[in-house]
C-alpha cells in the first residue's frame, strides 16, 4: 500500500481526504496546509503519493499547489502528485498535468475517486518501473 501526503490549506478537506485513503488501506504519513510545507514534508518522508490541492493561497512565494508540485517536481523529478481541484479549474488543471501532475481528483472528494486514481497512478508507475529495468 501506498504512503501518501496530504495536501489542502483547509483542515477538513486534509481530514476528509486523509479518512477516504487510510479506508482504501493507504498510511497518509503527513498532511500540509501550504505548499512551502509540502515541499519539506515531501523532502522528509518522500511519500509514493502526494494528494495536492490546487488552489491554495499564496505562502512564502509559493502561489498555490502547481507551485508546489513543480517544487517537488523540481527536487524529485520521479515524485507522484495527484491534484485536487473543483469544477471551473480546467485551466489549471492543463498547467499541472503539463507541469508533471500524474492526475486530478475533482471536488467533491469521495472513496470512489481517490481509489480510481489510486490505481490508475499507481499502475501507471509500476508499468514506468519496469520499463526502466528493460
Amino acid at each position: 500500500m501506498a504512503k501518501v501526503l496530504v495536501v489542502d490549506d483547509i483542515a477538513i478537506m486534509r481530514h476528509i481526504i486523509k479518512g477516504h485513503i487510510e479506508k482504501l488501506g493507504h498510511t497518509v504519513v503527513a498532511e500540509a496546509g501550504n505548499g512551502n510545507k509540502a515541499l519539506e514534508l515531501y523532502k522528509l518522508f518522500k511519500p509514493d503519493i502526494v494528494s495536492m490541492d490546487i488552489t491554495m493561497p499564496a505562502e512564502n512565494g509559493v502561489k498555490n499547489g502547481i507551485e508546489a508540485l513543480k517544487l517537488i517536481k523540481e527536487f524529485d523529478n520521479k515524485a507522484i502528485v495527484l491534484m485536487v481541484t473543483s469544477h471551473g479549474e480546467e485551466k489549471l488543471v492543463i498547467e499541472a498535468l503539463t507541469s508533471g501532475a500524474k492526475g486530478f481528483i475533482l471536488k467533491p472528494i469521495n472513496e470512489e475517486k481517490i481509489r480510481n486514481a489510486f490505481i490508475k497512478i499507481l499502475g501507471e508507475s509500476k508499468k514506468e518501473e519496469k520499463e526502466e529495468t528493460l
